[in-house]
């Protein structure tokens, strides 16, 4: 039964170099992700500066109908339609034009702990 076990090779061997490869593919992978993040954090902030940047100020005028009574000349007249215009400036937000930058602060040492 021993020497059936020591000649078996049907399971997997795991050795320092399969230990250390292992380790160097979850580290790269980690660090991988953490530039996808990265660039992911900056393309939104590109987005999001073009959507700032857009002006959305509008302005149209009012409408109105006037109707008139009788066939001729004085027959008196009044509203037949009438409906207001508006108007809205868009003014800078708070972070337009790339004002809010979003980025990774560096690292900060935490000090001594205050009980």
């Amino acid at each position: 039964m021993m020497k059936a076990l020591l000649n078996d090779e049907a399971g997997f061997v795991v050795s320092a170099e399969l230990v250390l490869i292992a380790t160097l593919l979850v580290i790269g992978l980690i660090v991988g992700l953490s530039e996808v993040q990265h660039a992911v954090v900056a393309e939104l902030n590109d987005v999001a500066d073009a959507i700032g940047n857009l002006n959305q100020s509008y302005y149209y005028t009012g409408f109105s109908k006037e109707k008139t009574f009788g066939g001729g000349g004085g027959g008196g007249g009044g509203i037949a339609a009438y409906t207001r215009g508006s108007a809205w400036a868009d003014t800078t937000d708070e972070c337009d034009d790339n004002q809010c930058d979003i980025a990774c602060d560096l690292p900060v040492d935490e000090g001594r702990k205050r009980y």
